[in-house]
């Protein structure tokens, strides 16, 4: 129990002791895409999560609810963002003697794009492509029948046109029930990682972040030096703490309430608030972010039991205020699939 409780207090300190820059700093940060959450499940909740988890989506928002799960897993989802953005998630999971392994690989498009000219200001009639991916490595383990710890090691890869960047994260969680009214509190540190900068070759002399003052000319094209030195940027960090415990439970139906906070190092914090009803294979979720664009979810769920596996599919709708185009495609809808066996 002694070990148990210093972990939940390294997890609470972690943000804290890592950096004291946790406060508004927005468009401070890059690889955005990692804030993009997954499971249609969780969304219909508001992201109100990091206490629910209990399946392979815990890879994204708490690696520790990876452990309260005794059966193989996979997962597929697919969120239609705003502006014809496309983010996809793919997962499995396997049980161990040794604890839960998982792998999972987030994907994240734009599709093609004009390339805009700056002096003209219009379209060249060219196109240019971007990405971002992220691959992860899972693993969490039950200490006692109440505790569970789990982390994930992620690459991360995004591509703007002909410029790249590479760098790693990790993701840290834990999740304790008190046995009371099945309340759980769970904790969940994700994106931990060093800054990123991008390596920018224009002039093609095979140096970077170059002096443009020194009026050097190393590639010998005539011209000063136009590389000039890459600023660093953060990946966006957050930490999130939950609680959520059953407000109803009977032999059909039950209903389930989650508060959260969540402090992210680009943004001011949020507080989600998230309800699922369950009645026999079905699941009725809503919920509500505050202080955030994003605000209103609903969604529903279908647990499906069939022949060699349980399948769960799920939807969410997610409101995003003025970004919301008029098209009912142009909004922000989920899609899971999660299939154990």
């Amino acid at each position: 129990m002694r070990n148990i409780i210093i972990i939940i207090v390294a997890l609470a300190l972690i943000p804290v002791i890592c950096s004291g820059e946790i406060f508004p700093k927005t468009g401070t940060a890059g690889l955005q895409f990692l804030k993009i959450g997954v499971d249609a499940r969780a969304q219909g909740m508001a992201e109100a999560y990091t206490a629910v988890t209990n399946d392979i989506s815990s890879i994204y928002w708490n690696p520790a609810g990876l452990a309260l799960s005794e059966k193989k897993q996979v997962m597929f989802s697919h969120t239609n963002w705003v502006a014809d953005i496309y983010h996809e998630f793919f997962a499995f999971s396997y049980n161990h003697d040794l604890g839960t392994f998982a792998l999972s690989a987030t994907y994240l498009t734009t599709g093609y794009m004009e390339v805009t000219d700056e002096e003209t200001f219009g379209p060249t009639g060219e196109e240019f492509y971007n990405y971002d991916l992220a691959v992860g490595l899972s693993y969490a383990n039950s200490y006692t029948d109440k505790f569970a710890f789990g982390f994930t090691a992620k690459y991360l890869r995004e591509v703007l046109d002909e410029y790249d960047v590479n760098g790693f994260s990790v993701d840290i969680g834990s999740v304790y029930n008190t046995g009371w009214e099945n309340l759980t509190i769970g904790m969940a540190l994700r994106n931990f990682g060093p800054n990123l900068k991008y390596e920018v070759d224009n002039d093609g002399d095979g140096m970077i972040d170059e002096d443009p003052f020194d009026l050097l000319d190393n590639d010998g094209d005539g011209v000063i030096d136009e590389d000039r030195e890459e600023l660093e940027f953060k990946i966006p960090m957050s930490f999130s703490l939950g609680a959520a415990a059953d407000i109803l439970r009977e032999k059909d139906y039950s209903l389930i309430g989650s508060f959260q906070i969540d402090s992210c190092v680009d943004r001011e914090e949020t507080y989600n608030l998230g309800f699922e009803f369950n009645y026999l294979n079905f699941s009725f979720r809503t919920g509500y972010q505050f202080n955030l664009t994003q605000t209103f979810s609903a969604g529903l769920g279908w647990r499906i039991p069939i022949r060699y596996a349980v399948a769960n599919i799920d939807y969410a709708y997610n409101h995003m205020g003025d970004l919301e185009e008029d098209s009912i495609m142009s909004k922000a809808h989920r899609i899971s699939l999660k299939l154990a066996f």
